[in-house]
C-alpha cells in the first residue's frame, strides 16, 4: 500500500513538472526516457512507435509539440519514424534535452525544428556498431564481436595518412583485413565489411533526410550546413561518446535554443525525478533488495513514455533467489543470489 502511494505521488510530481514545461513553452510535451542502469538498460526501439502514436492521438493536432528525451542510443532507423509521426501532429516539433541524447537520440534531434539544450545537455556523434552473422567471433566464448563503423574507417585512414600507404596498395590492405576470415577471428569476412559500409551510408542518408525535414535542401546555404553537420557527426568526430554541448551544436549550424533560468530548472528537476524513480545512479544490488527474505519478485521500470494525457512504462519482471553456498569446508555458508528476468514489456499505466 505504501509503495503504491509513493508511486502515485511520484507520478503526480512528474505530471506537475510536465504541465509547468507546457505552460512555459506554450506546447504539448511528451517525455521519452530510456534507462542506462547497468544490467537493465533500455534503448530507443521501434516498439515505441504505437505507444507514441497513442499519446499523439490523445493530444491531437497542435501548433507546438515538444519531445523531452533522455537516452544513450538505440536503433538507428527508429528516429526517423519518431520524428515523422510527431511532425504529422504539429506545425513545429522541438526536442528538449535536460541531459543526454546520445547516438540515436542525436538523430531525433536532427529532425527537430529547434533543440532546447540545458547547460548539461549533450549530443554525440552517430557511430553505429554493427552485428552480422559473418562478424568475427570471440575465440573464448564464441560470441559474435560487434564492429564499429568508425574503427574500420580509421583503419584505412591510418594506412593512408600515417603509414603513407599509396592508393594502389589499398587493395592489399583490404585483402589482409579480410583473408581467411572464416578461419581466423583476427580477420573480417568481406560480407561483414560490406555491412559496415552499408551502415555508414545509412547513417549519412538518415542524417541528411532528418535535417531536410525542416531545412530547405535546395538553398545553397542549407546544403553546406547540412553537409557540415552530417560530416561532423558521422565521421569527423571519431570518438563515439564525445559530448557535443550546446555551444558546439550551435556552431555546427543546428537551431539550438538556450532555455531561460526557470525552464532550465524544471528540465533538470524532471530528469532528476526520472533518475530517482528508475535508480539510474544506483548500482543494482540484489542482496540489498532481498534483505532478510530468501526470494522476491520485483518489477523494475526501465523506460517511460509520459504526457499529460497518458503514461506507459517498460518493466522488467525480475525474480531474485538467495542461495546459501558453502565456500570451503569449515567455513560458514556465504549468500549468493540468482537473478532471472522472467519477462519484459510495455504496460499502459493510464
Amino acid at each position: 500500500m505504501e509503495k503504491n502511494q509513493s508511486k502515485q505521488s511520484n507520478n503526480l510530481f512528474r505530471l506537475d513538472l510536465i504541465k509547468q514545461i507546457e505552460k512555459e513553452r506554450n506546447s504539448s510535451v511528451i517525455c521519452y526516457i530510456t534507462g542506462d542502469r547497468d544490467k537493465f538498460s533500455t534503448k530507443i526501439g521501434d516498439d515505441v512507435i504505437p505507444i507514441l502514436f497513442r499519446h499523439l492521438e490523445l493530444i491531437g493536432n497542435k501548433d507546438n509539440i515538444d519531445l523531452l528525451l533522455y537516452t544513450r542510443g538505440g536503433d538507428m532507423v527508429t528516429p526517423i519514424r519518431i520524428v515523422k509521426i510527431i511532425r504529422n501532429f504539429c506545425k513545429k516539433f522541438s526536442i528538449l534535452i535536460p541531459y543526454r541524447a546520445h547516438s540515436a537520440g542525436t538523430l531525433i534531434a536532427l529532425g527537430a525544428d529547434e533543440i532546447v539544450m540545458s547547460k548539461l545537455a549533450e549530443l554525440t556523434p552517430v557511430d553505429p556498431t554493427t552485428g552480422h552473422p559473418f562478424n568475427p567471433r570471440d575465440p573464448i566464448n564464441k560470441k559474435l564481436i560487434p564492429i564499429s563503423v568508425e574503427d574500420i574507417t580509421s583503419y584505412f585512414l591510418l594506412a593512408k595518412d600515417k603509414i603513407k600507404i599509396k592508393e594502389d596498395k589499398i587493395a592489399e590492405i583490404y585483402e589482409n583485413l579480410t583473408k581467411h576470415s572464416y578461419l581466423d577471428p583476427r580477420h573480417l569476412h568481406p560480407l561483414a565489411l560490406g555491412n559496415v559500409y552499408r551502415a555508414q551510408r545509412m547513417i549519412r542518408i538518415l542524417s541528411e533526410r532528418l535535417l531536410g525535414l525542416h531545412m530547405d535542401r535546395e538553398k545553397e546555404r542549407n546544403k553546406k550546413t547540412i553537409e557540415k553537420i552530417v560530416n561532423e557527426i558521422t565521421s569527423d568526430i571519431c570518438i563515439h561518446n564525445y559530448p557535443i554541448y550546446r555551444d558546439e551544436a550551435k556552431k555546427l549550424g543546428l537551431n539550438v535554443i538556450i532555455p531561460n533560468e526557470k525552464l532550465e530548472r524544471v528540465l533538470w528537476k524532471i530528469y532528476l525525478k526520472y533518475a530517482e524513480d528508475m535508480e539510474l545512479r544506483k548500482p543494482f544490488n540484489p542482496l540489498e533488495i532481498l534483505g532478510q527474505e530468501d526470494a522476491k519478485n520485483i518489477k523494475y521500470g526501465a523506460a517511460y513514455i509520459e504526457s499529460v494525457k497518458a503514461q506507459d512504462a517498460f518493466y522488467y519482471d525480475i525474480r531474485i533467489n538467495k542461495i546459501m553456498a558453502t565456500k570451503a569446508p569449515g567455513q560458514p555458508p556465504m549468500p549468493t543470489v540468482n537473478v532471472n528476468v522472467d519477462g519484459f514489456a510495455w504496460e499502459k499505466e493510464r
